[in-house]
Parts: structure tokens; C-alpha cells; sequence
């Protein structure tokens, strides 16, 4: 499959002379990590929400005890740090627990990258990239002048998870938690297709963004 290709959606906005920002999406362990870093190499700045979900969570701020309250002492250990696999064994397994928790975070998360989105524009940052796993599941499309969705076969998507120590009822549940991939394709302004090498996704995305 070659890529990248432009899919029926809405034309990207862009004015000229003013900084580009994109959304970055796609499935888990799909390449997105490899794309942001890609970009940053061509001069791209670089949020990713993965990052400020950590952040919001950490020891001392309100969604960490907000977390604590929903989910129960045991999501929070003796340092104060979050437990990421018990609260992970927890919303993933039940969706309403799920969508409790992206009602703590999203919203937090969005505001940390929307600022930090506004610091480059009033630095006159050319390009900018903002990394979002849901990105059309938070309807945060609106915010992009385009969106790159980076994409593999779901065999190889399951392989690379399985190299990482998932078991397979975990990734399981975590795909039941996004959309399907073909819809994100289907939405996204370009795709980016990573079943081969670094080269080659490079070359995608390099066709995309110009070097800054």
C-alpha cells in the first residue's frame, strides 16, 4: 500500500505566513512515536498528550485525587504515584469506569496542549505538532489546519504489541477503546502507511511536511 494519500475530508486551513499545526493520530503501536520524532527532526514542535497524561497525574494534582476518589485508595500508592496497571485493569474492562476517567483527564489535558499550542504561536513557531492516540474520539479535529493518521494492518499492529509483553485480552481491550483504524484513515487529511522501514515512513511524511 503506498501512501501518503489525501482521503475525501475537508480541505486542511492554513493561512499563509501563520504556524501550521498538525494533529497527529492513529492506532496503538501503529507508528505515531516514530512519526513525532520524524517531525521533530524536521523541525516540527512537538506535544504529545501521552506525555501530559502523565503530567496531570502526577503526585499533589486535583486528577490524581479526583482519580483516587472515583476509582479507590488502591489506584494510589504509598509515594503518592499513580498505579498505572491497576487503573488500567480497571477502565478497561468496564466502560463506564473508562469513560469516567477520560472526563477527569481529557479536558485538563486539552487545555495543557491548547497553551502550550498558543506559547509557540507567540513565538512564531513555524510547525507544530500535537500527538493525539483519541483524537477524533475528543472531537479535537476542529483544532488542526490537517490531520496525519499513521496506520498499519491490524496483524502487524498486533505483532509490535505482542513484542512489547502485551497479552492478548490487553490488547484486546485497548482496541475495543479506540475507533476502528479504517475510520481515522477515512477522516484523517493524509495517512501514513508503516508496514515498512524507517526509510520509507520518513519519505511519507517528508512529502507532507516541508523542512522547516
Amino acid at each position: 500500500m503506498a501512501g501518503p494519500y489525501v482521503t475525501p475530508s475537508p480541505a486542511p486551513r492554513h493561512t499563509p505566513l501563520s504556524m501550521k499545526l498538525l494533529g497527529l493520530t492513529g492506532g496503538v503501536g501503529m507508528g505515531k512515536s516514530t512519526s513525532a520524532q520524524l517531525l521533530h527532526w524536521r523541525g516540527a514542535a512537538i506535544v504529545d498528550t501521552d506525555d501530559l497524561a502523565r503530567q496531570v497525574v502526577q503526585p499533589g494534582q486535583p486528577a490524581l485525587a479526583e482519580v483516587q476518589k472515583f476509582f479507590g485508595e488502591g489506584v494510589v500508592g504509598p509515594d503518592g504515584q499513580l498505579h498505572r496497571e491497576e487503573l488500567a485493569r480497571i477502565v478497561f474492562a468496564d466502560t463506564a469506569a473508562r469513560q469516567q476517567l477520560e472526563a477527569i483527564l481529557h479536558p485538563r489535558i486539552r487545555e495543557l496542549w491548547r497553551a502550550q499550542v498558543e506559547t509557540w504561536r507567540k513565538e512564531g513557531q513555524p510547525l507544530a505538532v500535537v500527538v493525539i492516540p483519541l483524537l477524533f474520539e475528543t472531537h479535537a479535529e476542529a483544532d488542526f489546519d490537517a490531520v496525519i493518521c499513521v496506520a498499519c494492518a491490524g496483524a502487524t499492529q498486533r505483532q509490535r504489541l505482542l513484542a512489547r509483553g502485551w497479552k492478548p485480552e490487553d490488547i484486546a481491550q485497548r482496541l475495543a477503546a479506540q475507533w476502528p483504524i479504517a475510520e481515522k484513515m477515512a477522516r484523517a487529511h493524509y495517512v501514513i502507511w508503516t508496514e515498512a522501514g524507517m526509510d520509507v515512513h520518513a519519505q511519507q511524511l517528508y512529502r507532507i511536511v516541508p523542512k522547516q
